[in-house]
């Protein structure tokens, strides 16, 4: 289920959500009114005015229809603000709308303008909206993209409503991907700055997504409270959509419960709404919904019945057509910006060079060939210095996707997938694998703010990056406060165990240092493992490399087993290392699902 702030763009400052009351929306209602009234009956046209009407008018048509009036004023008067809000405005009617690939569209132009009147809080904005319709679309490599843009944007700015929503919409994303340490951090982060600026509405999501953070970690009646505190703060200012939302999912967990009868009211009330208010993909998920209840119920028909609506309704937010029209719209955006700068150069270098003959002729007609000569000669320097810049435009441009390749996999199987498309899976026999967890991790970011959290454990990862780079070893991935890498791959090497050994111990050493600056200092637990693996890249979107095997999850058993401030190892990895480094032995411990183990403790010296 997503949450994100897509439907609503509150940082866009559409003041339709402060409704709070039926007299609040009559006054709400006559302004509108007021606004388009002063706006058609004056002879000149104020493009300010006509803002104004857009941004207190929620219903996506009326968007689309004085987007489109705007649009074509703006671009008459060259105004590139005023274009870059049409587009923007067109935008967001399309993705109300649920026409995604087409709202996408918007963005994207919206973009040109933004940068060409140098506007980088709209750009940030406008990252957001960019990020959310690709997360409505299931494209989390993409959106994860754009989120990281946008924060990177607006926190070097003053628009704090703004940074909260990408925070809190980054911390969805992590949320509907499982990641549910990360995406406590961004939400409480959000919810403090939310709080700081008096939003209510942002809190409110706040509420909501932690409460679904919680009902995931098993805690249910502490979820009940949070949503419920969300819908509340919700329907005092009239937002269907989010209480549709959650509605649907306080559904589930009273199905995951047995109790039928609550599961049916919330999920009956879920549907009711978004139907009334047109919303597509809420109504796929509570048909889907409903037909679980009836099915468990033993009413097949009726199961039967909202199966098929919700598949009709996904389908028509999620077709492949328009899932693949968005995935090309971002390159499509990058080629058309070169292509009209060509068109603008060649088509000016055509007029000059016309001009030029015509005054040759009449003016100077001895001295034709010698003047054509010299203009043709800097028409080719233009053009080979316009073609130099243009090739180190590009060459800087694939050096930045490399480089951004490059952070995802490892080099070898990035040349892989650049040479064939896909990568085969490789079994390796021989690897070492190391993952670290901080000691009580839950129960200290329960009692520190977001922003300290963060930070502290940004300082710990970045110095792993550098020790995990200095020991050849390949970092996997982060999973909340774990840390997770390997030696001995992609290619296969003889030093693999003792390479890992020696990360683990300045690993160690940098976490037992002191910390200042308003850090919080964490106690540690590594284990470590070597054993065979599969190691590879699966799925055609999201690309991750990643490491399978029994090996791996042994690996984890010897961290979970280690204590605070040692490192454990198995057996497998002490008979290689022994001769190296002194290790004390702990005796048999018997491992969850794996029998006995001998495990040793690395004594550092």
């Amino acid at each position: 289920m997503k949450t994100q702030l897509t439907l609503f763009m509150l940082f866009f400052g559409l003041t339709f959500s402060y409704a709070q009351s039926n007299g609040e929306s009559i006054k709400h209602q006559n302004l509108l009114d007021s606004l388009k009234q002063v706006y058609f009956q004056s002879k000149e046209k104020n493009l300010e005015l006509l803002v104004s009407v857009l941004k207190e008018d929620p219903n996506p048509d009326s968007m689309i229809k004085y987007g489109q009036i705007l649009l074509d004023k703006s671009l008459k008067d060259s105004d590139d603000l005023m274009t870059f809000q049409a587009f923007l405005h067109l935008g967001n009617g399309y993705v109300f709308k649920g026409e995604l690939s087409q709202g996408l569209e918007n963005y994207f132009e919206s973009m040109k303008y933004a940068e060409k009147a140098e506007y980088e809080e709209g750009r940030g904005k406008l990252f957001i909206a960019i990020a959310n319709t690709y997360s409505q679309s299931q494209n989390s490599q993409n959106a994860a993209i754009y989120y990281g843009r946008s924060i990177e944007i607006l926190r070097n700015g003053n628009d704090s409503l703004g940074l909260a929503s990408a925070i809190f919409n980054a911390g969805d994303e992590y949320l509907s991907m499982g990641k549910l340490d990360s995406a406590l951090l961004y939400t409480k982060e959000a919810q403090v700055i939310f709080g700081k600026v008096n939003y209510p509405i942002g809190e409110a999501y706040c509420f909501g997504n932690l409460g679904m953070i919680y009902a995931k970690n098993g805690d249910n009646a502490v979820a009940e409270v949070s949503i419920n505190k969300a819908i509340a703060i919700l329907e005092e200012y009239n937002e269907y959509y989010p209480i549709s939302s959650y509605l649907e999912f306080m559904s589930s967990i009273y199905l995951e419960n047995g109790d039928q009868a609550r599961a049916l009211n919330y999920a009956e009330r879920s549907l009711d709404l978004a139907t009334h208010y047109g919303i597509k993909d809420q109504i796929s998920q509570s048909n889907l919904t409903l037909s679980k209840i009836y099915e468990q119920s033993g009413n097949t028909p009726r199961a039967f019945e909202y199966y098929k609506n919700h598949i009709t309704y996904r389908d028509s937010v999620n077709n492949v057509a328009a899932v693949q029209k968005m995935a090309n719209l971002r390159t499509d955006y990058e080629v058309s910006q070169k292509q009209i700068e060509v068109d603008l150069l060649e088509k000016g270098s055509l007029i000059k060079d016309l001009q030029t003959k015509r005054q040759q002729f009449i003016i100077y007609g001895v001295l034709l060939l010698l003047a054509l000569v010299a203009l043709l000669a800097f028409v080719v320097y233009r053009r080979y210095c316009y073609e130099k810049e243009t090739k180190q435009i590009i060459e800087r441009e694939k050096n930045r996707s490399e480089e951004l390749l490059l952070n995802i996999l490892p080099a070898e199987t990035a040349e892989e997938l650049k040479e064939n498309g896909a990568v085969k899976a490789k079994r390796i026999e021989s690897a070492t694998v190391i993952f670290t967890d901080f000691k009580s991790f839950s129960a200290i970011a329960e009692h520190i703010s977001p922003e300290q959290l963060v930070k502290s454990i940004d300082y710990y990862f970045k110095e792993f990056d550098r020790i995990s780079t200095k020991f050849n070893l390949e970092k996997i991935k982060t999973i909340g406060d774990s840390y997770m890498c390997a030696g001995g791959l992609p290619k296969e090497n003889q030093t693999h165990a003792t390479d890992v050994i020696l990360a683990a111990i300045e690993m160690m050493a940098f976490v037992n240092q002191e910390v200042d600056n308003g850090l919080t200092h964490f106690e540690m637990r590594i284990g470590i493992h070597t054993g065979p693996i599969v190691a590879g890249i699966v799925g055609i979107k999201k690309w991750q490399y990643d490491i399978w095997g029994d090996t791996v999850n042994i690996a984890s058993r010897m961290e979970s087993n280690s204590v605070p401030g040692k490192i454990n190892l198995s057996q497998t990895t002490y008979d290689i290392i022994k001769d190296q480094f002194e290790c004390e032995y702990r005796g048999t411990i018997d491992i969850k699902n794996r029998g006995i183990w001998k495990m040793y403790f690395l004594i550092e010296g």
